[in-house]
């Protein structure tokens, strides 16, 4: 009971708040987010009584495995986005940009931490400062895909937005694994070569060679296969087996390897997709499938957050500055590098605003320094934190404006499920009955 009562809560509540944000032309994700704030640990939790909400920090990371699986689901269908013929056409502007923007928004924030560092050493040491510059590069893939599958957005800001997004969490492990080399070498007096550059490519190189043979694999498997939900299990059992494989780690001769899931699930995501030739109905059906799944992942989400960041004026100064920092940033890189390849005038204005979402891949690399870092780590873990709360709140209603100023959402006919079925039994209807009798032609 205190396992399924909680999630059951979760479900409905999300569900029932989405319908508010509707009201108020929010996405679902905030809804989802504000619904998993409300029965965590600090409104609903706080009453103590088991299974009603989420009681404590500890009890929403107990559910971690729906939170793992649900990431796996999301990077599996980005990886979808990267088919072949859309690569050609835009794969260079993507790598470009990807790159580019990742690497200004941990430049300026690097620049405006360590210039806040000498106003206020005691509360921001130098190796802090440089590790949050490599967190901002990372982008939330899972809110973006929300609120592009929630309004079914298509068009040119669309199909270059997701394949960045996707580059982007390969580009901001490299910058943090450089960074946190760096403030450990900081901290300890000497530089590590291996953790600085030969792990964050061992584990990049790993996690898409894992990705692209269960790619292979999954293709190989489904044929055996014609019935629709028999294919849907497989896929199903895929994408679980490779978050399962992701989360191996190892010591080879000194250097500590390790998977991305993120990385793994897109690659297998990508091979699927261009080496299946009914694997666009699979993931239409997969989509589905996994609904109520990433429904629960925002909850727990906004459950997790932690609000007590707010009550340090330091950490609140520091987050602030943080925040202004990436979110230039963020813009101006991909504003720059879009015009720089020549992209269309929408995507020059808007794909900077729609990056500014961060989760899940932030929080790693935030848990990843406080566990090493000791205090320090912790001052990152707050700021992160607080960062996170920020932008997942807000960034999905920007990316939604930008979408939508953009065109690629389409605010007119848009209709419920329910009229969308009575509408196919009208003309069912219609297309059944006999053509009267002298019925003028």
């Amino acid at each position: 009971m205190e396992i399924l009562l909680p999630l059951a809560i979760a479900l409905i509540a999300g569900l029932m708040l989405s319908r508010l944000a509707k009201l108020a032309s929010l996405p679902a994700v905030t809804a989802y987010l504000i619904a998993g704030i409300l029965i965590g640990p600090y409104v609903l939790g706080a009453f103590n009584v088991p299974g009603l909400g989420f009681t404590s920090a500890e009890n929403v990371k107990s559910f971690g495995i729906i939170c793992d699986v649900a990431l796996g689901f999301i990077a599996f269908s980005i990886g979808n986005e990267f088919r072949v013929p859309q690569l050609k056409k835009i794969g260079k502007q993507a790598t470009i940009i990807g790159i580019f923007q990742a690497v200004v928004a941990t430049l300026l924030v690097d620049a405006a931490l360590i210039g806040l560092h000498f106003a206020m050493p005691d509360k921001l040491s130098l190796p802090a400062a440089i590790v949050l510059g490599a967190v901002a590069s990372a982008t939330a893939p899972a809110a973006t895909l929300m609120v592009v599958r929630q309004y079914k957005a298509k068009g040119p800001l669309t199909d270059i937005l997701l394949p960045v997004v996707a580059l982007d969490d390969a580009v901001g492990l490299i910058l943090f694994a450089i960074s946190f080399g760096v403030s450990k070498a900081l901290i300890a007096g000497s530089p590590d070569i291996v953790s600085i550059i030969v792990e964050p490519l061992v584990e990049i190189v790993l996690s898409l060679l894992l990705g692209a043979i269960m790619g292979f694999l999954i293709t190989f498997f489904e044929r055996f296969f014609h019935s629709r939900s028999k294919r849907l299990s497989m896929s199903v059992g895929f994408v679980l087996l490779t978050v399962a494989l992701s989360m191996l780690k190892f010591e080879v001769g000194g250097v500590h390897v390790a998977f991305s899931s993120l990385l793994t699930c897109m690659m297998l995501g990508t091979v699927f997709c261009n080496t299946c030739d009914f694997s666009e109905e699979l993931m239409d059906r997969l989509d589905r499938w996994t609904a109520p799944m990433f429904l629960l992942f925002f909850v727990l989400s906004g459950a997790e957050l932690e609000l007590s960041v707010f009550g340090d004026l330091a950490i609140v100064i520091i987050g602030v500055v943080y925040i202004i920092a990436r979110s230039v940033g963020k813009y101006s890189g991909a504003y720059a590098s879009a015009k720089f390849t020549k992209c269309d005038p929408n995507i020059v204005k808007y794909l900077g605003i729609t990056l500014l979402p961060q989760a899940g891949v932030a929080l790693g690399m935030a848990i990843k320094a406080k566990d090493a870092l000791g205090e320090q780590g912790m001052i990152i873990s707050n700021i992160t934190l607080m960062a996170v709360l920020v932008y997942e709140l807000v960034g999905p209603m920007l990316t939604k404006m930008s979408l939508l100023r953009a065109g690629d959402i389409r605010p007119e006919g848009k209709t419920s499920a329910r009229e969308e079925a009575k509408q196919k039994m009208e003309l069912a209807a219609q297309a059944e009955a006999p053509a009267e009798v002298g019925a003028p032609r």
